[in-house]
């Protein structure tokens, strides 16, 4: 039997990101599926002088579906023209233990990452916000861009990155939107001017800074994935209403919420709600014009699943017409 395999080209030409995040959304909402802890394994790689990293990321919806996803981190992979992050998804029939498909776990991630976060802004950002400061480059940005356009009707755009190139392409390959795409050269030019301020990046120090917030602006903070690294700074916790992806993550992955928390800058009872609360319509998200939101999210194994899913389904069924 063959396994099929679900490419990154496939996974680009099926997203349909309001298909997606309302797939997300379901699985928030029914909590049925079973999230261990990930594996997290540094091992030794003596012939490049740093250690590799291999993670694991399981998750089971009992008698249904089940999933693992199967990451390595290199970080000098640069030297071998390969992606410091690479990946595959092994999605499973629940029941019988089998293979079902192999998905290319990149571009998946990246898909539901910005899903994610779309999803939680159609909690807590204002249902009128119309423009968006992108800040970072990577692969995420053009998928929160869309992703968050797919939610909320954006007219505007601005892309800040550390090479006003990399911006520029990020606006070029978006330019047939139904926004309006910028470069800018300082964030500090339009941050205090846009609806919803998303970053995803690699940054150690905050780029988000608390004293160009206004009222009734909504944070999205993607990147800063270690406990010693953050992408925004204390007064953005403290100006904010603050929200997490779950408190499973949330609370202990990502120095945007680890050193408020070590420090006393934020109590764990000032967390308002996570994605699994929102979703069930536990907790209530943006409640007043005015208030700042921010939101915080270090990904969860849930979401792969629900994507493998969502991609499966999509694939298989288009392969099948």
């Amino acid at each position: 039997m063959n396994i099929p395999y679900i490419t990154s080209e496939e996974i680009e030409q099926s997203t349909d990101f309001l298909e997606l995040i309302n797939s997300l959304k379901t699985a928030f909402k029914d909590n049925t599926t079973l999230i261990p802890m990930r594996h997290h394994h540094d091992f030794p790689n003596p012939e490049i002088g740093e250690d590799s990293t291999l993670l694991l990321m399981p998750a089971w919806n009992p008698s249904k579906e089940s999933g693992v996803k199967i990451v390595t981190v290199s970080p000098k992979n640069g030297q071998f023209n390969l992606p410091s992050i690479q990946g595959t998804y092994i999605y499973l029939d629940a029941t019988k233990g089998s293979i079902k498909a192999l998905l290319e776990a990149k571009n998946m991630t990246a898909k539901r990452t910005a899903s994610a976060s779309a999803l939680a802004s159609s909690y807590l950002s204002r249902e009128n916000a119309s423009s968006l400061l992108m800040i970072g480059t990577g692969a995420l940005s053009k998928n929160l861009i869309k992703a968050h356009a797919s939610v909320r009707p954006i007219t505007q755009v601005f892309v800040w990155g550390r090479s006003l190139e990399k911006a520029q392409a990020i606006c070029d390959d978006l330019n047939n939107e139904s926004f309006t795409i910028t470069p800018i050269q300082n964030i500090k030019e339009v941050i205090s001017t846009v609806d919803i301020i998303s970053s995803a990046t690699l940054s150690k120090t905050p780029l988000v800074l608390g004293k160009y917030l206004v009222e009734g602006q909504h944070v999205d903070l993607v990147g800063a994935y270690k406990k010693d690294t953050r992408e925004a700074d204390d007064e953005v916790i403290t100006k904010g209403n603050v929200y997490i992806d779950t408190y499973q993550g949330g609370l202990k992955e990502s120095g945007d919420i680890v050193i408020p928390l070590k420090t006393g800058v934020l109590q764990e009872s000032d967390i308002k709600a996570d994605l699994f609360e929102l979703c069930a319509d536990k907790k209530p998200g943006r409640q007043t014009a005015s208030e700042i939101t921010v939101f915080k999210s270090v990904g969860h194994a849930l979401e792969d699943l629900a994507a493998a899913t969502y991609y499966y389904n999509k694939v298989t069924n288009l392969v099948n017409q």
